[in-house]
């Protein structure tokens, strides 16, 4: 792998998109999305390999359910690209403009980071993800996946850049490593002048390491401790039904609930309710003295770690508390910033939490699992970030773009 090569490619590629229309980006877009309608078998047989090996190694159903491909998530990703291609085009907005006394006339517009680095693990959906939104933004992109799902990858990038060079654009807008050591991520984390940012998707080992070793300006995007949080007066139906699908609907994705917090007053109860629901599909619960007093010993005493898992599985950490106070402290110390809910009929809880909770994205009376760019009319993200700088929450279009201040004068001097 000649990284310093693929890094040229993509500067010089993200020169060309920055002078790229709407028109010419959005039909490089519906050429891709044609491309994988019409690659189905291919990349099903690649990704086949790339699952049979996952199984062979002993990985985790839920872990295997992230990297296999059916037709209907290709179709869904082709889907994503057109949803993709329909979203404003942010590059070339012009934000204000306003004229200062002196008589210059200063103004701010929206332009692309330029090549955008994404390190991530598993699931062969981010890659065309990834693709899209950049594209869409006037970035180029270099992607670094998994060891586990490198047939895959390699299948869906070979599908987008023969796309991208019959819609007349480089092949080198969308660049794949097909190093997938640690040498390669290293290669990506040193790449200052070649990356313009550098965005980590996966496990808190992967994130941990490329904030603290990267010289490439890093978007941090999360880990999900997310939590529920059931308030003494919800409405038990609701608080069951939100609780299940947070946990279950998709266990391995960040913005599932790892952890169930719920008031004293209502553990009696609500508590049997709920593991009754979660018990529907074998959920392993660990928890406090008090929870495993109304559940009895199926529950496993929780510890510290429990608390700040992400378990990406069917596990879940419950707490009895005393009160909105005790859950907000909960989860502001033991939750990764990701997404947290209240289930709760009180006004007063319901803004409290809100206020006091210093997550990306707060729920009141719905599920964690909205929390994802399409869902909130961002289109495809290109991740969660759980920072505070240049992006917080999901990441569409917009957060691929920075500003440039555009003057325009008449002879000033200063």
């Amino acid at each position: 792998m000649d990284f310093h090569a693929i890094g040229l490619g993509a500067r010089a590629a993200a020169t060309c998109l920055a002078s790229t229309g709407q028109n010419g980006k959005n039909a490089a877009l519906a050429a891709i999305s044609a491309a994988l309608r019409g690659s189905i078998e291919t990349i099903l047989a690649e990704n086949a390999l790339d699952v049979a090996a996952a199984e062979q190694n002993g990985t985790r159903p839920v872990m295997i359910d992230r990297l296999r491909l059916t037709e209907a998530r290709i179709l869904a990703m082709a889907d994503g690209v057109d949803e993709v291609a329909a979203l404003p085009d942010p590059t070339g907005e012009v934000l204000s403009m306003t004229t200062r006394p002196n008589g210059l006339v200063v103004g701010k517009k929206r332009v692309p980071l330029g090549v955008v680095g994404i390190i991530f693990e598993s699931r062969p959906n981010v890659t065309v993800d990834a693709a899209a939104l950049c594209l869409k933004s006037g970035n180029a992109c270099i992607l670094r996946g998994g060891r586990e799902a490198l047939r895959s990858n390699l299948a869906l990038t070979e599908v987008m850049r023969t796309a991208l060079v019959s819609a007349g654009l480089p092949a080198d807008c969308v660049n794949l490593l097909n190093d997938t050591t640690r040498e390669g991520a290293e290669a990506m984390m040193r790449a200052r002048g070649i990356l313009d940012v550098l965005i980590p998707r996966g496990g808190a080992g992967l994130i941990r390491s490329v904030v603290e070793h990267s010289s490439v300006p890093v978007i941090e995007t999360g880990t999900g401790n997310c939590h529920i949080y059931v308030e003494a007066t919800a409405d038990p139906d609701m608080a069951a039904d939100i609780v299940y699908n947070a946990k279950t609907s998709r266990p391995s994705v960040c913005n599932s609930a790892e952890s169930l917090l719920i008031d004293e007053a209502a553990a009696q109860a609500l508590l049997p309710k709920i593991a009754a629901r979660l018990a529907e599909k074998r959920v392993a619960l660990c928890g406090c003295e008090k929870t495993r007093a109304v559940l009895g010993d199926s529950v496993r005493p929780a510890t510290e770690e429990d608390y700040a898992a992400e378990y990406l599985d069917y596990a879940m950490s419950v707490k009895v508390v005393s009160g909105i106070g005790e859950a907000i402290a909960h989860i502001n110390r033991y939750g990764t910033h990701h997404s947290d809910a209240i289930v709760t009929q009180r006004y007063d809880a319901a803004q409290r939490f809100l206020n006091e909770v210093d997550s990306a994205a707060v729920y009141v009376n719905a599920s964690t699992r909205f929390t994802d760019g399409n869902e909130f009319g961002e289109g495809a993200e290109i991740g969660i970030s759980t920072q505070k700088l240049h992006a917080r929450g999901p990441m569409g279009l917009t957060a691929l773009t920075s500003v440039k201040y555009i003057v325009y004068g008449n002879g000033q001097i200063r």
